[in-house]
């Protein structure tokens, strides 16, 4: 993999520094907590980006939207639940911020507008509460309720 693309991630990145790698060398980089089959799609998914604006970091002044995303990654995304996971998983372990907002944003727009029951379903989430705890729950959370 072409060192820039893999320094897209921090994680990676910090750890070619702290080791002192370079760009001739051709030493493994282990990363026991991404499959092969997740790392592939990452390295896809940070080839297509290689060449995108740094994003800024004023986090408190960032928009949260979620219908923000391209239309490349609305397709690269359209992947089973278990994949979109181990996504997240992988581009919150390798820190590719990128990469994390929009599987997170995928995530965030399967959840909108949904009732409770409907995201149990989407997700297979077992409801451990009684009706009495659920009752209590929704009286808490009247406030977040549209109208």
């Amino acid at each position: 993999v072409d060192i820039a693309i893999a320094k897209q991630s921090g994680t990676i990145s910090t750890m070619l520094e702290d080791l002192g790698v370079d760009e001739e060398d051709d030493d493994p980089v282990p990363l026991p907590n991404v499959s092969a089959m997740i790392l592939k799609k990452v390295i896809t998914w940070c080839k297509h980006h290689k060449d995108d604006p740094p994003k800024p970091e004023d986090e408190e002044n960032m928009e949260k939207r979620t219908d923000d995303i391209d239309s490349w990654d609305q397709d690269f995304l359209k992947v089973d639940q278990g994949t979109l996971f181990e996504l997240i998983l992988a581009a919150n372990y390798l820190d590719i911020k990128g990469l994390l907002d929009v599987t997170c944003k995928t995530v965030a727009n399967m959840i909108k507008g949904k009732k409770a029951e409907e995201i149990r379903k989407t997700f297979n989430i077992k409801n451990d509460f009684t009706p009495e705890e659920e009752e209590q729950i929704r009286k808490e959370n009247e406030w977040c309720e549209d109208p």
